[in-house]
């Protein structure tokens, strides 16, 4: 996946979304498509989103490895509403719009509401029981349902804000803290049998990397344990079973679109889970967290 990291915060120009997700920007679809795949072009709907007050922050596309499909494939873009980046943010979490689509055929338009974090550059994003995501499919009136959708997350951001609030009030023990990263290690590096190999510890996806991400609440464990998945940059020694040393293996940042939404909307319902532990909820059974691998 191509990144692009704003750190000067300012929207995104066209020519710069064309630089990092060309495919944002394609003015016909997949030469493979057939004709009854109706293509409504992203860039519409970005100049529309502009339009209606949203400007992007944000724009990753996939890879491939298809000659020819590079300028096609998944891209994922984030708008902040120009209103709301400055009136309903929580400290320095900004609420966005995250919008998926492809030009390939392999995924409608679909909108997520997501949380920025401006201190570390973290790209929450909120898990379908606090907001319902909302799939836009490629027929009728794509552009118009996208705004729409896109007004509506921003507002019920307002709910995931009171969250963030919450969370910040809610201490966790050491003990706690741990559970909520063994649970995170798990959805990182389990394999398809839910085995995990990793000589990289759950203790490790604890570890601040700034002052401003120390703290024992659930908002600040989430966030440590968030990054540290998503980032990478996390090592140890890996050993045999006579305590020899074999490699230093070393985790590498998140980058496919899909792993990257799964794995942060399965950690904001990690936290929910957690907050309603806290709370004396009981736990249903069956009510599981999707693995994120």
């Amino acid at each position: 996946m191509h990144s692009f990291i704003n750190r000067h915060q300012s929207p995104l120009t066209l020519d710069e979304i064309a630089r990092r997700a060309p495919s944002a920007l394609a003015t016909r679809p997949y030469d493979a498509m057939s004709a009854k795949y109706t293509y409504v072009p992203t860039l519409g709907v970005i100049e529309a989103m502009i339009k209606a007050g949203f400007q992007p922050f944000s724009a990753v596309q996939s890879r491939t490895r298809i000659v020819g499909k590079g300028d096609f494939t998944k891209h994922m873009l984030r708008f902040r509403h120009q209103d709301m980046s400055r009136t309903c943010a929580v400290g320095d979490v900004i609420p966005e719009v995250v919008l998926i689509n492809s030009h390939d055929g392999t995924s409608a338009y679909k909108l997520i509401a997501g949380l920025y974090r401006l201190v570390c550059s973290n790209g929450m994003m909120v898990s379908d029981g606090e907001i319902d995501a909302i799939n836009v499919t490629h027929k009728g009136d794509i552009v118009g349902e996208v705004i729409e959708g896109s007004h509506r997350l921003i507002a019920d951001t307002q709910k995931s804000l009171g969250t963030v609030r919450n969370w910040t009030q809610l201490q966790l023990t050491s003990g706690e803290q741990h559970a909520f990263a063994e649970s995170a290690h798990t959805l990182r590096f389990a394999d398809s049998q839910g085995k995990t190999t990793t000589p990289i510890t759950a203790d490790q996806l604890l570890t601040p990397r700034r002052r401003e991400d120390v703290g024992g609440d659930l908002w600040h464990t989430l966030n440590r344990v968030q990054e540290n998945v998503i980032a990478g940059g996390l090592s140890a020694i890996e050993r045999d079973a006579e305590g020899r040393r074999i490699r230093r293996v070393t985790t590498r940042q998140v980058k496919g679109i899909d792993a990257d939404v799964r794995l942060n909307r399965s950690l904001w319902q990690l936290a929910e889970r957690m907050a309603e532990l806290k709370a004396g909820v009981p736990f249903i059974e069956g009510e599981v967290v999707e693995q994120a691998a």
